[in-house]
């Protein structure tokens, strides 16, 4: 028989007796385990803090923010990936550059996850107290419905075919010891992270396109330490390069008794359209104010007509990657 893929998408099913990964019912004794993870909420002080939902106005401590997996999932899947990424976090970038690519997503894929679990969870409530019930496209349907069953290579034999359906950047980035720097975005699934030593930015289901799109100016960054406000601007060109996307990753997905193939199809321009839309200045500043939110950068200062958005990374006059000690901004 051929093996079974999980989808609890379809029903929009979620609740805290069923496992999220694998949808078996659980045991009456099992306690669901936290998004963040122990070591993280930890070392960052974040148990009490609170984390902005996507219903706008709700918080919840990250303490409270859980998903429900069941014993044999969290034994076998989920607290050996924990201890690896631990592991690789807490020595810095050195460490994270040696992770295998599909550790690293399903890691974030695990987060994102989670916190859309959550998410939907509060949407149905609320809609359910008004005689109502949640409404997803079938577009957003299907996006959210590959992260998941991706995840599922933590638990069932799976092999990643050809191109890889994600972007994924490891950045040496100079952090101060107390920044646990998390963004995620669901629509087009964008993650970045930053910490330590190192920044993380992603792009988890565009097969590769944008990390394409901005591999030159990767290249040239290398190993360099960036300074945070770097790193920040280079999450807000790949989110910014994500949305501009013209085409949607899509996937063979062949199932037979001994694994689950996924091959993911090359993104192609349509109607002799460009591959992506035309780069607004305006509208990248936008992003880009979002992501200079800690240093109070308004958009006046990012963009002054005629000349572009601003730029940390590159100088001016040379295009060179701009070193952080010019820079003079706080970490």
């Amino acid at each position: 028989m051929a093996i079974q893929i999980y989808n609890p998408f379809e029903e929009m099913h979620f609740d805290m007796h069923t496992c999220f990964l694998t949808g078996e019912t659980l045991q009456a004794d099992t306690e669901p385990v936290s998004i963040f993870p122990e070591w993280v909420l930890k070392r960052y002080n974040l148990s009490d803090q609170t984390f902005k939902m996507l219903d706008e106005g709700t918080r919840i401590q990250y303490k409270n923010l859980k998903v429900p997996y069941s014993k044999a999932v969290i034994e076998q899947a989920m607290n050996p990936l924990e201890a690896e990424i631990e592991k690789a976090f807490c020595a810095g970038y050195d460490e994270v550059v040696k992770i295998p690519e599909e550790r690293l997503f399903q890691w974030m894929a695990k987060l994102m996850i989670g916190v859309l679990f959550e998410d939907l969870r509060i949407a149905q409530k609320k809609l359910a107290a008004q005689n109502d019930i949640l409404h997803v496209s079938s577009f957003l349907k299907a996006r959210f419905q590959k992260l998941h069953w991706m995840l599922q290579s933590l638990v069932l034999p799976m092999e990643f075919k050809g191109l890889k359906p994600w972007s994924i950047r490891v950045f040496r980035v100079k952090y101060s010891k107390d920044v646990f720097h998390y963004k995620d975005e669901t629509n087009n699934l964008n993650f970045s992270l930053g910490m330590n030593d190192f920044g993380i930015v992603a792009c988890l289901q565009d097969n590769g396109e944008v990390g394409k799109k901005l591999n030159e100016l990767t290249d040239r960054i290398g190993d360099k330490t960036l300074h945070p406000i770097q790193f920040e601007e280079l999450c807000a060109r790949f989110i910014y390069s994500n949305y501009l996307l013209t085409s949607y990753a899509t996937y063979n997905v062949l199932l037979t008794d001994e694994k689950v193939t996924v091959e993911s199809i090359p993104l192609s321009a349509k109607n002799n359209t460009p591959l992506f839309d035309h780069w607004d200045d305006n509208m990248y500043g936008q992003v880009l104010a979002n992501y200079w939110k800690p240093w109070g950068l308004t958009m006046k200062e990012i963009i002054m007509f005629p000349n572009p958005p601003i730029s940390f990374i590159e100088n001016d006059y040379n295009d060179e990657i701009t070193d952080l000690e010019k820079i003079n901004q706080p970490y």
